[in-house]
């Protein structure tokens, strides 16, 4: 199986920060770089940092205060040999040219360890930051769609022979081997060619976790990697089979595509200490932090609704679909209240929270990578670095003993980790 890190700084639990001898800042390089080191020691595939453009200081820490992904990934090149570097750059408020240059500059300063999610920014608060209406969620995609497509474009306008470099003729870039895009789209109108050439990965890997149905269709025609959003393992493997059977209608193979759901293990070395774990995690959630990352995940403001009621019937929003699907389905299918919902979501998010012993965790992923439900796992630690460390020295053995997790990198790129091929130049 594949494993991803997903780095937020102070934990993916919302009160994680609060533990003793929590790191309480993902403004604190040195605190990310040893993350960093824990992850290699760990042989995992890839860290993963997500990103948003908006500060709540009523939401979650780290999302409220971070350092710029491109930046602070091109440091933890500098102080990681192996694992992929990945991150969040929003196809709604940048743009391809600046896009496709920042990442190829860091798959050539990692030496071919560069990941891009492309997601459309859901938050409408965004908007203000940048002087501009929020695009519906139909819009979004549809530009989404054409800028991957100019980013993955200008990757190519380099062939790996373009740069010859002939001190005997003189010739340092062969004209022939390098082309402009002249692309002009319903959105974006760029020449190229870009001013850097072939990545070492050919194009770094590409990474998506959009879980409507426009989504799921950008990442079966675009995407490497899918992050996915889950709770029950029957629908989880049912979103699995729906999107690798979207494949051939682009021409791809169910292997060309790596599916990690997140999940926030917590992690004891008995069941019972797990739980205790998680009890205390819990008692630090705060409520206004909570609500409002409940409120943003739902595109609804729960503030004026009683906790110990029913979950409302609602709508899917114009921001998170999976989430609310996926929360929502759990919701009915455990019959649960406002208030458990609200414990459910601030934990991890959303995401699927897993509690036990190293054998019991073990246990379930190899369930569900067998079971037709994951390639591998996007893992969101509660809180660093006990709760990553948790983890890496104690679930990761038993992976390791049981054949389903790697001793030893292999390969000297992100794809050739994933066992991605190079990819052939797009057609001029």
């Amino acid at each position: 199986m594949h494993l991803g890190l997903f780095l937020l700084g102070t934990g993916s639990h919302t009160a994680g920060w609060r533990m003793p001898g929590a790191v309480d800042s993902f403004q604190d390089f040195a605190a990310i770089q040893k993350i960093g080191q824990t992850a290699e020691r760990g042989c995992f595939d890839l860290i993963f940092m997500g990103d948003n453009l908006y500060a709540d200081p009523k939401a979650h820490p780290s999302y409220t205060l971070r350092l710029e992904p491109l930046t602070m990934l091109s440091a933890l090149a500098m102080s990681t040999r192996h694992i992929g570097l990945g991150a969040t750059v929003s196809t709604t408020y940048s743009d391809p040219y600046t896009v496709a240059r920042m990442f190829a500059s860091l798959d050539h300063i990692s030496g071919g360890r560069a990941a891009w999610n492309a997601v459309t920014t859901s938050h409408a608060g965004t908007a203000a930051n940048f002087g501009k209406v929020h695009p519906d969620h139909a819009r979004r995609y549809e530009m989404a769609g054409e800028f991957v497509d100019v980013v993955k474009g200008l990757w190519d306008g380099w062939t790996d022979e373009a740069i010859v470099a002939d001190r005997a003729s003189g010739l340092y870039i062969d004209p022939a081997q390098v082309r402009a895009l002249n692309h002009d789209g319903a959105f974006f109108k760029v020449q190229g060619p870009l001013n850097i050439g072939r990545t070492p990965q050919g194009r770094p890997v590409v990474l998506q976790a959009g879980g409507s149905a426009p989504g799921l269709d950008l990442a079966a025609r675009t995407a490497d990697v899918v992050f996915s959003v889950v709770q029950d393992f029957d629908e989880a493997r049912a979103a699995y089979a729906s999107l690798k059977d979207r494949l051939p209608r682009f021409g791809r193979t169910a292997s060309e595509v790596m599916v990690l759901p997140g999940v926030m293990p917590v992690v004891g070395r008995t069941d019972r200490e797990a739980r205790d774990k998680l009890n205390a995690l819990q008692e630090f959630i705060g409520s206004g932090s909570a609500l409002a990352v409940l409120s943003e995940r739902f595109g609804h403001d729960f503030s004026a609704y009683d906790l110990d009621g029913p979950v409302p019937e609602l709508a899917l929003p114009d921001t998170y679909h999976a989430f609310t699907r996926v929360l929502l389905s759990k919701a009915r299918r455990d019959n649960m209240s406002l208030r458990d919902l609200y414990s459910l979501t601030a934990a991890a998010r959303g995401h699927w929270v897993l509690c036990g012993s190293p054998e019991t965790i073990a246990d379930t992923l190899q369930q569900w990578f067998e079971g037709g439900a994951a390639d591998g796992f996007n893992v969101m630690p509660p809180y660093f670095h006990e709760g990553f460390d948790d983890f890496v020295d104690l679930v990761v053995p038993v992976l390791q003993e049981r054949g389903l997790f790697r001793r030893a990198y292999e390969g000297d790129t992100l794809r050739a980790l994933l066992g991605l091929r190079r990819p052939t130049l797009q057609a001029a």
